[in-house]
């Protein structure tokens, strides 16, 4: 195991898990009933943390995966290889036999694989658990909307190519739903978080916030402090899957944190405090922004126009059914020190979204000469 996944490891025990994810102890078994969890896929983001927290209530686990990515993962846990696609190499063939308690999929992308998938297991499964997204949802979103909010659509349901920018993303996770529920239907939990975010994110896109903040400088903050920016921890997200297997909790959840709504300036706030203390912030507004085409700022959207309703998703339902936050300085201060844990140790995951310190040099530059001629 590499220096990166120790650290995860300890960040990951029982005890400071259940702590800082908030659980409630009075709605957590002490000692629950073990659980044999199947996890298709699990070598990834949210795979990892949700096996560290199964393996520390005591569950048994078993992966299925294509063995290819980080197969040093977990030696103890049993190990089923293949692939999602039916139609490539042995497929399905590993999940023929054996009977699980729960799956977790997260790693359900076009829904031919999913129905396969569910529909081999159905005998020998009691619950199905599908990670969706908020992207599910049809566009422009809602705002404050709820999980009864319209689902996105594809003009051709059997594309299984993800499109230019990712356009048949939203699409896709939504028919992958409907697929598990169709071949589960009343054992199916389909859970749609927004940004999923902290130590071990190989996507560089909310860490590029503490990182950055932490070399200090001036720096460019798109758009206004009182944004509304929703994010959830993946250990906190791993923690109530867990918790959902362990209830049999079934249903449709947005899995959006934190439980009350967290502006942008606060979470600006939570990088300077963990960062740098000689960062200094430079707000560009939105309007400004848009006539921007060749800059990008990860995870704020603006609060206007079509990405008004984006970061507003309701959570209600989720947190009625046990889903707890940690303190957004928590995990700013968790991912910072992760990254410069593994910064050696896993090239791989040490890329950053946004702007290079040139793009942004020049945005505020002339942000400020713009400033300027308006007087």
């Amino acid at each position: 195991m590499t220096v990166s996944r120790r650290e995860f490891l300890q960040w990951s025990a029982t005890a400071s898990a259940l702590a800082a994810t908030g659980c409630n102890l009075s709605t957590v078994p002490t000692k629950p009933a073990p659980k044999r969890i199947l996890i298709l896929g699990g070598t990834g983001f949210l795979g990892p943390a949700t096996i560290e927290f199964a393996q520390a209530r005591g569950h048994q686990i078993t992966m299925f995966n294509r063995g290819k990515t980080r197969p040093d993962l977990f030696p103890g846990v049993e190990k089923l290889h293949g692939d999602r696609d039916p139609k490539k190499g042995e497929g399905l063939k590993a999940l023929e036999t054996g009977t699980w308690d729960a799956v977790i999929d997260n790693s359900a992308y076009y829904p031919r694989m999913v129905a396969a998938s569910a529909g081999l297991l159905a005998p020998r499964v009691k619950q199905y658990l599908i990670i969706s997204s908020i992207s599910a949802y049809k566009e422009p979103n809602p705002e404050n909307g709820t999980e009864d909010a319209p689902l996105a659509t594809l003009a051709d349901p059997a594309v299984e190519d993800m499109g230019k920018d990712y356009a048949n993303y939203g699409g896709l996770k939504a028919l992958c739903e409907q697929a598990a529920q169709k071949a589960m239907p009343g054992r199916t939990a389909v859970i749609r978080p927004g940004y999923i975010v902290g130590p071990d994110d190989p996507s560089g896109r909310f860490t590029y916030w503490p990182v950055r903040f932490d070399k200090g400088g001036e720096i460019a903050v798109p758009g206004a402090a009182t944004d509304p920016v929703e994010i959830i921890d993946v250990r906190d997200l791993a923690a109530w899957l867990v918790h959902l297997v362990e209830r049999g909790t079934v249903g449709t959840f947005n899995a959006c944190g934190p439980d009350t709504r967290l502006a942008w300036g606060s979470l600006v706030a939570a990088f300077q405090k963990a960062g740098n203390p000689n960062a200094k912030p430079v707000w560009i507004p939105a309007d400004y922004l848009a006539q921007q085409k060749d800059i990008e700022f990860p995870i704020w959207a603006p609060y206007a126009g079509e990405t008004k309703g984006f970061h507003t998703w309701r959570n209600d339902r989720a947190v009625k059914a046990g889903l707890r936050f940690r303190p957004a300085l928590d995990t700013v201060k968790d991912t910072l020190a992760w990254y410069k844990l593994q910064e050696k140790a896993e090239k791989g995951r040490t890329k950053l979204a946004g702007p290079s310190a040139e793009q942004e040099a020049k945005l505020i530059a002339a942000w400020r000469e713009a400033a300027r001629a308006k007087g």
